[in-house]
């Protein structure tokens, strides 16, 4: 039997040596994909990092303000100090919401926020005075927190004074000693917002002479014995149900919720 020819031997080992160069050709086409892909990823980095802090496409050209009651937006833009110009993406907003709250005291929350793509929004909510402490001819105003944090020169409007005033008894003396203005103030705070609406809107003066005795003086000169700040809510519920009861008595005392009186018509 004939063996194979010298053309069928050549066939032979052509297709022998096929897979290996199909492999490396398969090989060298992955490589240049890859090569290719990471020259555009690495030119697509760059180009992001380039538009957002060396181009002029994305740099602070406004800063708008929002929740603003007694303050002006030129006082927050003063005191935010926003980098006009700077890019965008470099703005610290935690560094804007530390100088708000330092410089204006009378901001209780503020969100800095970036506005794409060339703005920063501010975003305040400002504290809401629960009562006021007269001090001269001016006013400390004191939040819900017992928080002062203005001075003003007009009381604002249906906000009681917080009258302060430590009694010469040795038990009042030990109060304050015990527990100092600021926690008593926190206390005056404490009654003006467990009272039922109706009281108050007439509550004119909350007086504190000790932790244990807090009063209040209402419109038309009724006044309310509260005691210390405890028992809030029974105590608001204890003088509605008395006030129903007598209409015109001029002095309530609630101290002993269980046990309320009035006097005086």
């Amino acid at each position: 039997m004939a063996g194979p020819t010298t053309a069928e031997r050549g066939e032979r080992q052509q297709k022998s040596s096929d897979p290996p160069l199909a492999r490396r050709r398969l090989r060298l086409s992955r490589l240049r994909t890859i090569i290719i892909l990471t020259v555009v990823l690495v030119l697509l980095g760059a180009g992001s990092v380039w538009a957002l802090y060396g181009s002029q496409w994305l740099r602070v050209e406004r800063v708008s303000v929002a929740g603003t009651r007694v303050l002006t937006t030129e006082q927050v833009l003063e005191a935010a100090e926003a980098p006009v110009g700077a890019p965008l993406i470099s703005v610290d907003t935690a560094a804007i919401e530390t100088r708000l709250r330092r410089k204006l005291p009378r901001i209780d929350e503020v969100d800095v926020v970036r506005s794409w793509p060339h703005g920063i929004g501010l975003k305040v909510i400002e504290r809401t005075p629960v009562l006021v402490v007269q001090n001269g001819g001016k006013f400390i105003e004191v939040d819900d927190e017992g928080v002062r944090f203005a001075t003003v020169s007009a009381a604002p409007k249906g906000v009681p004074a917080l009258e302060l005033t430590v009694s010469r008894s040795s038990s009042a003396a030990a109060s304050l000693r015990r527990f100092g203005e600021t926690r008593l103030a926190r206390e005056a705070v404490r009654v003006a917002g467990a009272l039922p609406a109706a009281v108050a809107r007439d509550t004119q003066v909350v007086k504190v002479r000790s932790y244990d005795d807090i009063s209040l003086v209402l419109a038309g000169g009724t006044t309310v014995a509260w005691g210390s700040g405890e028992n809030g809510a029974a105590k608001a519920r204890a003088l509605t149900a008395l006030m129903k009861a007598s209409p015109d008595a001029r002095h309530f005392d609630v101290s002993v919720p269980t046990a309320p009186a009035s006097a005086g018509s």
